[in-house]
């Protein structure tokens, strides 16, 4: 639907149903605030089920490595009784060791879902908390990116309006590429024009 300038697309209304569906289920299970599974839900619902899953199973092990690393921050944060400096140092450690786990394991679209699972598992335990807490945030996650790939599965667009997606598309494409030529046409103006003052 186009309202003006503005699409409210199947993805949208998607995203939006996976958020209250985390919403509901949270609240059903009496689990807590469901920030981190409606955030994993959002990060993990594209444009089609094939594009959730794949995108999901990178979020999944980027969850994984970023809920390990929230997890062992736990640990030493509870050996050093909650002190500023090893959340000031060893978190920018973290984050480094998590870039270069997950480009080592060629899981380079998950990083930056293994880092935002860290830190905001890292910088949301509260004190006194025991791991299960963290464990549980990183079980969050899972909630939220499965509850994105069963709604992309269950909710796929009529063939029309793929089809209409794709032309508007297109149509982006198409004026992309007339603002690319026209400011080659520029640059390639302003060279001529440069070389002959020369």
């Amino acid at each position: 639907m186009q309202i003006g300038r503005f699409r409210i697309g199947m993805r949208t209304g998607k995203t939006a149903l996976s958020v209250l569906i985390c919403i509901l289920l949270f609240h059903i299970a009496d689990r807590g605030t469901p920030l981190i599974a409606a955030l994993s839900a959002v990060f993990s619902l594209r444009q089609d089920l094939n594009t959730s899953v794949s995108f999901g199973r990178s979020r999944v092990l980027g969850n994984s490595i970023g809920g390990g690393f929230a997890m062992l921050y736990f640990y030493v944060q509870s050996v050093f009784h909650n002190s500023f400096y090893v959340e000031l140092l060893l978190l920018p450690v973290m984050v480094a060791l998590v870039i270069i786990i997950s480009d080592g394991i060629g899981n380079n679209t998950g990083i930056v879902s293994a880092i935002a699972t860290m830190l905001m598992i890292s910088f949301s335990i509260p004190a006194g908390e025991s791991s299960w807490y963290a464990l549980n945030r990183v079980l969050d996650t899972f909630i939220g990116t499965i509850v994105a790939i069963s709604l992309n599965g269950a909710i796929t667009p009529k063939t029309d309006e793929k089809e209409r997606e794709i032309k508007e598309d297109l149509i982006e494409l198409k004026k992309k590429e007339a603002d690319l030529a026209k400011m080659l046409y520029q640059v390639r103006r302003q060279i001529k024009d440069q070389s002959t003052d020369d």
